[in-house]
């Protein structure tokens, strides 16, 4: 409504300014579909399963969720590195139309930044994730972790290998703003839902996933390769 209101008020004083120079106003073009009717009907589209899952992998991530002015709805942020820029690509390309503009560059500090616009399924994520204003490993996790896009797009995000003599040893999931008994949680899911085997180790306080064990590190290269963009292979080796 703000947005047109805006609109009626230039359109307006245009009108004015125009006629008292002696000038002939251009008329407004008749029927125009205004940018805040057509996020209104955006917002009544449901998220695709697919578009659903990378969202959940994202804000396992990298990705953090952002109150519309209202308070009302919330909307993905993610924001990637320069040597980053065809995933932020990826993923703006998987969550249009609801990611009305390609990657913003900030020359600061070299990053790019994707966001959606505030909808009712992804505050209902933040209602789950974030339900005392901490992120946490929620109660339907078992459900997310099912899924190998999640796992692909969480381990894109915050996974890394770990190499000996240039050779796969192992990956990691920096998970260190988990707590312990989060972790905990996510290695027994691993194992209940994958049967792959993890720990969880401590890392200067903190606590993050790895997976040493050469059958569950190939179990798990198995279950997320398909999703894996080509510009992040090397985070499987």
């Amino acid at each position: 409504k703000s947005t047109e209101i805006g609109e009626t008020l230039l359109f307006i004083c245009y009108n004015n300014v125009t006629m008292n120079k002696g000038m002939k106003a251009i008329p407004r073009e008749p029927r125009r579909i205004t940018y805040s009717s057509e996020i209104r009907k955006l917002k009544t589209i449901p998220l695709t399963k697919y578009q659903r899952e990378i969202v959940i992998g994202s804000v396992l991530g990298d990705g953090y969720l952002v109150p519309n002015w209202s308070k009302t709805h919330y909307a993905l942020r993610v924001t990637r590195s320069e040597k980053q820029k065809e995933y932020a690509d990826w993923q703006y390309e998987n969550l249009k139309p609801f990611a009305l503009k390609p990657p913003r560059w900030y020359e600061r500090n070299h990053s790019y930044t994707i966001g959606t616009i505030s909808h009712s399924e992804i505050s209902k994520l933040y209602s789950i994730f974030y339900p005392k204003g901490k992120k946490i490993v929620p109660k339907l996790m078992e459900e997310y972790i099912k899924s190998p896009l999640v796992l692909a797009v969480w381990f894109m995000d915050d996974g890394n290998i770990v190499k000996s003599n240039n050779k796969p040893r192992g990956y990691h999931l920096n998970t260190q703003s988990f707590s312990f008994l989060e972790n905990k949680r996510i290695v027994t899911l691993f194992e209940k839902m994958h049967g792959i085997h993890s720990n969880t180790e401590d890392n200067h306080g903190y606590f993050r996933i790895a997976i040493w064990q050469k059958e569950s590190r190939e179990k798990f290269r198995e279950l997320i390769k398909e999703f894996i963009i080509p510009s992040m292979q090397y985070k499987l080796g």
